[in-house]
């Protein structure tokens, strides 16, 4: 997948690209994510998200705009994004379903880069889905037609 990084600190930087492995094309920029830096994020598919980084409706707006449609935060709470305009929007939200203080920095790039993995192959993200849409309560739907 393409991914874009911003607001990255150097140990996670670092912890990020060794739980890739090279496997999912990731730009990594030490900037904030705001309306001004937003168009570094054309033509890539993820954002991911560090530090709390807010992300406001005015930001998804603009990513969904520029064809995201993936937000994995290496965060365990999901409170710094606005879920009711992700999911508006149509955005698939995953974040590290472990409490930061129970696991180390490695250990959170790892599950951020299992969420892509698990994207990549149109799979489910598990319990470390934090969609606001109850995607499976809609495919049962579709199932039922």
């Amino acid at each position: 997948m393409k991914a874009i990084a911003y607001n990255i600190k150097p140990e996670e930087k670092e912890n990020l690209i060794l739980a890739n492995h090279k496997k999912h094309d990731i730009t990594i920029i030490a900037n904030d994510l705001n309306l001004e830096t937003l168009a570094f994020a054309a033509g890539k598919e993820v954002l991911i998200v560090f530090n709390e980084d807010p992300i406001s409706r005015e930001i998804i707006i603009g990513l969904k705009q520029l064809g995201l449609k993936y937000i994995a935060t290496s965060s365990f709470t999901t409170s710094h994004i606005d879920l009711e305009a992700a999911g508006y929007a149509g955005f698939k939200i995953a974040n590290v379903p472990l409490h930061e203080t129970e696991i180390e920095s490695f250990k959170r790039m790892e599950q951020v880069v299992k969420n892509l993995d698990n994207w990549a192959a149109g799979k489910c993200v598990g319990k470390a889905c934090c969609c606001p849409n109850d995607c499976g309560a809609a495919a049962r739907t579709l199932n039922q037609h």
